[in-house]
């Protein structure tokens, strides 16, 4: 796919939901991880969210390429399936453990940074220009603003290390899947968000049997959460994610990821009655300023056509 990124008023309202959705995905994954390990927390979310998909693209009529697809698509596809949900979710579920709940969410805001220097020398369109990178440092500096430098404090953990290293990784794979994403030709999202979710469950199921053994049934609360795991921020969110990335490129879509640890708080002072930051309103316009400044010429597009 070599045409230029649109980015739209739809555009904008699946990225924001996107961020809403993720946000409250730790708070649902900390509390999963209290009745399931943490390799068959992450093929569960995939094995409901592929059978979710697919049953949407099966009543779709489960065509996927418009056109006949080279044979290196459909490896390219078995590649995508891996570093886009199976590897990153196994890294993030595992590496949680070991880290503190701050060093993760800076972890995830950095997929932003690792993905603005790829899209540059792999996606036209989606070159580096001064207010681009001046945005995405802004919205970065935002994200530690309100974690905090304790993000970087030791969990005291002797994994604690190869815990950090995870969740780089994870966050690596999200850049690097949605630069493969983008690159793809012509293809139906629904079939694309189910066939990568499959393919992911070939991973991610032998993965986690070999690792932790045969699965233990978890309790009626943690199977209800499992399902919400799978079938909103997996099935949803990956269709969500891949129409994005298809449409308005993966510059933008990283956006999301300085969104996630505002909602992650709102959703936990709601929730679980924490106390929010004091960082917080700082911290907001930062992220917002970031996204400003980086998105500057598509806002003034969108509002010029309103």
């Amino acid at each position: 796919m070599t045409d230029k990124p649109k980015i739209t008023a739809t555009s904008w309202i699946m990225m924001i939901s996107l961020g809403f959705i993720w946000g409250g995905t730790f708070l649902a994954t900390e509390i999963a991880l209290e009745g399931i390990t943490p390799f068959w927390l992450a093929a569960s979310r995939i094995v409901l969210g592929a059978t979710a998909t697919f049953a949407v693209w099966q009543m779709q009529g489960r065509k996927l390429f418009s056109a006949p697809a080279d044979r290196r698509q459909y490896f390219l596809l078995f590649v995508i399936a891996g570093i886009s949900s199976a590897v990153p979710f196994a890294l993030l579920a595992w590496g949680q453990q070991y880290v503190t709940a701050g060093f993760a969410g800076v972890s995830m805001a950095s997929t932003a940074l690792i993905v603005l220097p790829l899209a540059h020398f792999f996606i036209p369109g989606e070159r580096i220009t001064w207010l681009r990178t001046l945005g995405f440092v802004v919205g970065f500096a935002g994200v530690v603003v309100l974690i905090g430098l304790q993000a970087f404090d030791s969990s005291k953990s002797q994994l604690e290390l190869w815990g950090r290293l995870a969740c780089v990784g994870a966050a690596s794979c999200y850049a690097i899947s949605s630069i493969q994403l983008r690159r793809f030709q012509p293809i139906d999202p629904i079939g694309l968000s189910a066939v990568l979710l499959l393919l992911a469950t070939i991973y991610s199921v032998p993965l986690a049997w070999a690792v932790e053994g045969p699965p233990v049934m978890p309790d009626t609360q943690i199977l209800g959460v499992l399902a919400f795991l799978g079938l909103i921020p997996t099935a949803a969110a990956n269709f969500m994610r891949v129409s994005v990335v298809r449409t308005a490129g993966p510059v933008f879509l990283s956006l999301l990821n300085y969104q996630v640890p505002i909602w992650s708080i709102l959703l936990g002072a709601w929730f679980l009655n924490e106390t929010l930051p004091g960082t917080l309103i700082w911290a907001t316009i930062l992220i917002l300023a970031g996204v400003g400044l980086s998105q500057y010429n598509a806002i003034r597009r969108l509002f010029s056509k309103a």
